[in-house]
């Protein structure tokens, strides 16, 4: 949404849970009869972490499934011209060969932690490739890597890692924890993409001139990989969040928990093609990522205050 405020030839039409349940086929086709639609963002989805993903994968392959199939179908059917769909890198298989290119989808089996939800995201590309063959519909897909930054969900129990651990480390380093134990080895190792970078790729792709896009990208596998290009091991990770939170004590890695995928860094040369690449260097983007959280938290009354950063 900020991202495209910019753009003063766009109207943005939005709405929120409480007034469009995109899980309701009939809600759905309403507001599509009634409003006049040329572009279509596809971001809507229900995300979590490792937690989440296993302990609640029926709700995450319903909902993401009945949240793309009205959406899509609805688009359709009201003429929109050019959908985008935004997915998630964890449609590739599990041991793919590194960096994870489009043509990579389906050759392996999946991470078994968020298998539910990647089935759903693999089904909306095929469904987006799909109206593309039948029906000419200019709908596009693409798969960002693992996302942070303003807005972002900082609850422990259903959050990504990024998130999670500045939640865990803020606080630690307020109460003066000698400790910090994060899930798994320490040893997977992740790529990630400040949203505000998601955001102008999103834009980006979906304003390529369609004879143009179509020509770049094939009709199967079609989805355009999103990320930074360069990953970090959660060790590492952990340890660049420590010193922005001024967390000075020592990090101790529970590896009686899931570690999820190796590695899932992204091929991002098609997302290059199409005129893209990422800007914001990840300390860079944790750091005002953290100032937001911090910023948050003050506002709403919590008895947590900003810690020191490290330079």
């Amino acid at each position: 949404m900020r991202r495209l405020a910019h753009e003063s030839n766009l109207e943005l039409l939005t709405r929120d849970r409480a007034a469009l349940d995109l899980t309701r086929q009939s809600e759905v086709e309403q507001f599509f009869a009634g409003e006049d639609i040329d572009w279509v963002f596809l971001a809507a989805a229900r995300v979590g972490g490792i937690l989440a993903n296993r302990d609640h994968p029926a709700d995450f392959i319903r909902d993401n499934l009945q949240i793309q199939t009205n959406v899509i179908d609805a688009a359709w059917r009201a003429g929109v011209k050019r959908l985008l769909f935004l997915g998630s890198s964890c449609i590739y298989p599990r041991l793919a060969s590194q960096p994870l290119a489009e043509d990579a989808l389906l050759t392996g089996p999946l991470e078994s932690s968020n298998e539910a939800y990647a089935v759903a995201k693999i089904a909306g590309i095929r469904m987006c490739e799909a109206y593309h063959r039948q029906y000419g519909c200019d709908f596009r897909s693409v798969m960002p890597t693992n996302l942070y930054g303003p807005n972002d969900n900082f609850d422990l129990d259903s959050s990504h890692v990024l998130p999670a651990l500045l939640r865990k480390f803020h606080e630690a380093a307020q109460q003066n924890q000698s400790s910090v134990t994060v899930w798994g080895s320490g040893l997977p190792r992740r790529e990630f993409l400040h949203v505000d970078d998601m955001a102008a790729a999103c834009y980006q792709v979906l304003r390529v001139d369609e004879e143009k896009f179509w020509a770049l990208v094939p009709a199967s596998n079609s989805q355009v990989n999103v990320g930074c290009g360069e990953d970090v091991s959660i060790a590492e990770l952990a340890e660049l969040v420590a010193g922005v939170c001024g967390f000075t004590g020592s990090i101790v890695f529970d590896r009686s928990k899931p570690d999820g995928t190796p590695r899932k860094l992204l091929n991002v040369s098609r997302a290059g093609a199409l005129g893209w690449s990422a800007r914001i260097p990840l300390l860079e983007g944790v750091r005002s990522t953290y100032s937001w959280m911090c910023s948050q938290m003050e506002t709403q009354g919590l008895e947590l205050t900003r810690g020191k950063r490290a330079e």
